[in-house]
């Protein structure tokens, strides 16, 4: 048992989880680990939670869910949810990578996401690494149909009487999301 237990400790002061899944603990800074990401890029399910603090219903039949919104430690604000194709058809993301020139190299991801504190009057532009890749999961091969995966974005944390915000996404109707933390 002391074995098992020191095995433990020792995979996770090794500061990986095999890329199979994300870790609860969030990094302070987002840019801190290897390649300037964030999170693995995988399409493993998280332990995300089950609330569900809005959901956004396109047209062409995808479902975007967030599950929450937390301020992370760093000053970030990490979004996580999930996205579900609906449709009978595949699905590439156009248009979610967003407008700017350095994003659009992001290809099929969440790169276009806005935070925006109305109050406030700010919009809150997605995180990215030195190389203009977004701190926030891609689809590399899209969505099938029927699929769901697993989504995070990050964002600079508005301040912190701020506790609600617009989530935009690209083509999707905008949901207002409360933060925690």
């Amino acid at each position: 048992m002391t074995a098992a237990a020191a095995l433990a400790l020792t995979l996770t002061a090794c500061g990986g989880d095999g890329g199979g899944g994300k870790s609860e603990d969030k990094p302070s800074n987002p840019a801190s680990e290897s390649g300037g990401q964030s999170r693995p890029q995988t399409n493993a399910p998280s332990a995300q939670s089950t609330e569900v603090l809005a959901t956004m219903r396109g047209g062409d039949g995808i479902e975007v869910v967030v599950n929450s919104a937390k301020r992370d430690v760093g000053g970030f604000v990490t979004v996580e949810g999930v996205v579900a194709n609906n449709s009978s058809q595949g699905f590439t993301a156009p248009g979610w990578q967003g407008t700017e020139q350095e994003l659009r190299d992001n290809g099929a991801s969440m790169a276009g996401a806005t935070l925006v504190d109305k109050a406030g009057k700010k919009r809150y532009l997605i995180l990215r690494d030195t190389d203009g890749r977004c701190l926030c999961t891609r689809f590399p091969t899209g969505l099938t149909a029927g699929q769901k995966i697993p989504f995070y974005a990050q964002f600079p944390a508005p301040p912190t009487p701020v506790q609600e915000v617009d989530f935009q996404l690209p083509t999707m109707p905008t949901a207002t999301i409360k933060i925690s933390g």
